[in-house]
Order: C-alpha cells, then sequence, then structure tokens
C-alpha cells in the first residue's frame, strides 16, 4: 500500500494501555442535547431548546445526581452534546456546581465539548470557575465549502477566534475535532487542514471519517446518489494523517487520537478500557454496578423516567465476563499500544475459544497484526481495516 508520509518523526515514547491492571476508574458523562441547529453528519440525539427547557434539563440533572448516588471519587467528567457550550453561562455555572455538590473530590480531567460559535469569553469564565480543564473544539474543517457541506453554521475564522479565547481563558488542555472523507474533498483539503490545526498548537486532536448514519441529512444524500463514498481516498486520508501529525510530534494512541506526549484523553481511554462510567442525560449510556444501558432519548421522556425514580432502563444489558472480555479486546485493538490477551482473560476470568488464536494467527500471517509476548496490536495495514477486525472478533467470542 501507497505511503504518503514525505517526512519522518522520532520514535515515540510506549503508547497507554488500554487495560489498566487492578484499578476501577469511575468517569461521569453528561449529555447536554441542545443544538441550535443539527448538522448533516450528526446521528446523536439532540433538540431545539424551547423556552423553558434548560431549567428543565438542570432540574433533571439534579434528581439523576441524587439517584445515581455518586459515593467515590470520579477520575474524570466529560460534557458532550449536543451543544454544551448552548447554555447560557448562568446555566454551565448550575451544571458544574450540581456535579461539584455530588462528587467527593475534584476530577484530574473534566471535558466539555464545544463547537466555536458557541465560544464566549463569559461561558469560559464560567467554565473555569467550575473546574474544568479541557476543551474540545469542533472545529471538523478549515475550508468554507467544506463546512457548508457539513451543515456547520461558523466560519474558518471563527475557529482561529475561539482557539485564542480558549487560550487567553487559560485551559490547560485543548483538542480539535476533524474530519475527513468529506464528499468532494481532495487530499490537498486535508493536508491543508492538518496543518492549520497543527499551526494552532493544541495538546490532542481527533480525526473523525465522516461517516452516513441513518436518519441524518448526508445519508439521505447518499441514498439518493447526490455523494458517493470512495475507500481509496479514506485510505489515503488516514495515511497522510498518521504521517503529517507525526512529523509535527503528535502521537496516533488510537486510531481516531492523537496527543502530545501526556495529553491522551484520560475519559476516552477509561472507557476503551471497559471501566466504569456513568451517564447523566437524555440519551447518555452508563456502565457501572454490573449492567451497561442508556437513558432514553427525549427530553420529556427522561424526565418522565426520572420522575419514576427510574435511570437507564433502554436497552439494558447485564455485564457479563465473557461480554467485557470481548469489548476488551475490540476496543484494545483500536489502540496503538494493543492489549495483552491473557492479562484480558486474568481480568475478567474467562477462556478464550481456540478459533481466536486462530484467526490471530492468520492476521498475523497477513501483516495485519504483531505480537510482543502476550500483546498484540494491528500493524498499519490493520488499522486501515480495524472495523472488519473487530467485527470478526466478536464474531469468534460470540
Amino acid at each position: 500500500m501507497t505511503s504518503f508520509c514525505t517526512t519522518t518523526a522520532a520514535r515515540p515514547a510506549p503508547e497507554p494501555s488500554v487495560v489498566l491492571a487492578d484499578c476501577r476508574p469511575l468517569g461521569i458523562y453528561v449529555h447536554v442535547p441542545f443544538c441550535s441547529s443539527t448538522c448533516d453528519f450528526c446521528a446523536f440525539y439532540q433538540e431545539t431548546p424551547a423556552r423553558g427547557d434548560f431549567d428543565r434539563y438542570l432540574d433533571g440533572v439534579e434528581r439523576e445526581l441524587e439517584l445515581a448516588a455518586i459515593d467515590e471519587p470520579v477520575a474524570t467528567v466529560f460534557w458532550g452534546g449536543g451543544t454544551p457550550g448552548l447554555l447560557p453561562p448562568s446555566a454551565l455555572r448550575r451544571l458544574g456546581e450540581l456535579l461539584r455538590a455530588r462528587l467527593p473530590s475534584p476530577p484530574a480531567e473534566w471535558t466539555v465539548e464545544m463547537t466555536p460559535s458557541s465560544v464566549k469569553e463569559e461561558k469560559l469564565a464560567a467554565l473555569r470557575e467550575i473546574g474544568v480543564t479541557r476543551i474540545s473544539l469542533g472545529a471538523q474543517s478549515f475550508q468554507p465549502r467544506l463546512l457548508e457541506a457539513l451543515g456547520r453554521l461558523h466560519p474558518r475564522e471563527r475557529i482561529f477566534e475561539a482557539v485564542d479565547k480558549i487560550r487567553r481563558a487559560g485551559f490547560a488542555s485543548l483538542n480539535l475535532d476533524l474530519i475527513f472523507s468529506i464528499p468532494g474533498q481532495s487530499l490537498d483539503e486535508w493536508r491543508a487542514d492538518l496543518d492549520e490545526a497543527t499551526a494552532l498548537g493544541p495538546d490532542h486532536l481527533s480525526t473523525y471519517c465522516l461517516t452516513f448514519e441513518e436518519d441524518t441529512a448526508l445519508y439521505v444524500k447518499l441514498s439518493q446518489g447526490r455523494v458517493s463514498m470512495d475507500m481509496e481516498k479514506e485510505v489515503s486520508f488516514l495515511r497522510e494523517a498518521e504521517c503529517r501529525l507525526a512529523a509535527a510530534g503528535y502521537r496516533q494512541y488510537e486510531i481516531s487520537n492523537y496527543a502530545r506526549p501526556g495529553a491522551e484523553c484520560a475519559h476516552n481511554l477509561n472507557t476503551w478500557g471497559m471501566h466504569r462510567w456513568i451517564g447523566i442525560g437524555p440519551a447518555a449510556a452508563s456502565q457501572d454496578r454490573g449492567w451497561r444501558g442508556a437513558n432514553p432519548a427525549g427530553l420529556d421522556l427522561w424526565l418522565d423516567k426520572l420522575a419514576a425514580g427510574e435511570r437507564a432502563g433502554e436497552d439494558r444489558v447485564l455485564l457479563t465476563p465473557d461480554l467485557l472480555a470481548a469489548d476488551s479486546l475490540v476496543f484494545g485493538l483500536r489502540m496503538n499500544a494493543g492489549v495483552e490477551v491473557g492479562r484480558v482473560a486474568a481480568r475478567f476470568g474467562v477462556l478464550f475459544p481456540d478459533d481466536l488464536e486462530r484467526r490471530l494467527r492468520e492476521w498475523e500471517g497477513d501483516d495485519l497484526l504483531e505480537r510482543d509476548g502476550d500483546r498484540i496490536k494491528l500493524t498499519a495495514g490493520g488499522r486501515l481495516v480495524a472495523d472488519r477486525l473487530g467485527a470478526e472478533l466478536l464474531e469468534i467470542l460470540g
């Protein structure tokens, strides 16, 4: 397969492992469902707020935190959406205060997602006051025509203004989200996006391949033949990101995520490691106390459940050792550090079937996977087909 690297970077330090030995970190995810408009590619639950919805939502968060009964240290907090930055400063402060009142101690990492248009000095000040340490900014692209194609409302200049405001507000960490394989996007445009993003100097970058999710405007365009998928171009974009970001000093630690050393997203590492997280808000998922499930995807439905003293009732499944072990392998292979098969088996007390070893040997022979003792990890070629390999793993592990 052709490499698009034109520069080389120094060998990075070892990546963080997805399986953390004998620790049970707890994360809190808060879903803020409000958006002023829907991007063409977005399939997350969201809604345009009506009068009084912010207060109703915050009352619901207060009730759900009571039901969740958090009584131990929380390692990370992550607010996603939707657009958390759409909340006014007073609502951001109240949301933060509700959380802080329930947490035994401040989290080491507290991330809030924002769009460039939602970044305002007074909102950043409110977030700093409540203890937020990390901003994840949804830049997506610096090319005006691609922003328009994605249904994004912000002009490219707003990205630079937002980064400047975040810097001046004094946040410890900044992530930029970028999207590639946008219909009509050229490789030169992707190179330009990567270069403009690294020039801004964030300590973390997330690069997501555009997916065609059902119930999105983009999926409708695909079904009508107005846009098309190009797998070869996706490979080119992925290779370009790996090479260009490595040369700029960013280490790829997961297929879609790059960071300066020590700036990896701890909340995501906790999730990928099949540890514990509690989801707060409509559509928020939880994995805690022996089960995995999601809250109803609707403000009214969620509030009705809370009024009845219930939470996380949708698609509720029992967290069996086999399920957790299988998911640990699948997510572990998305990590550049890979995953230790024997360690996963011991952690969850399971025996993997012989078919797993046979398949791993096949992938090794096809140069999709490499081994270092008990650790397995994908090669550069394997990362390009990680979704397919993950599906095969799940089929083998049942």
